[in-house]
């Protein structure tokens, strides 16, 4: 949400014209800027994220000490 908000920013978008950059509706970007977390899916901000042209990487890191299983 805090690169979305960013690219927003530095673009220096209003909200209409992100959400029609992000594939959304200008309430869903308001919705951004509230930090209302829990509305958003992790999907759907990648989404977005892709929608702005962003590249995302995930990774998977495992602790370094073992785990014990019960």
């Amino acid at each position: 949400m805090i690169h979305l908000r960013k690219v927003i920013e530095a673009r220096g978008l209003k909200q209409a014209d992100a959400a029609e950059l992000l594939g959304v509706t200008q309430p869903r970007v308001s919705d951004l800027y509230q930090g209302k977390i829990h509305l958003f899916s992790i999907d759907t901000l990648v989404d977005m994220l892709a929608h702005a042209g962003v590249r995302i990487k995930f990774a998977v890191l495992f602790p370094k000490r073992k785990l014990k299983v019960a």
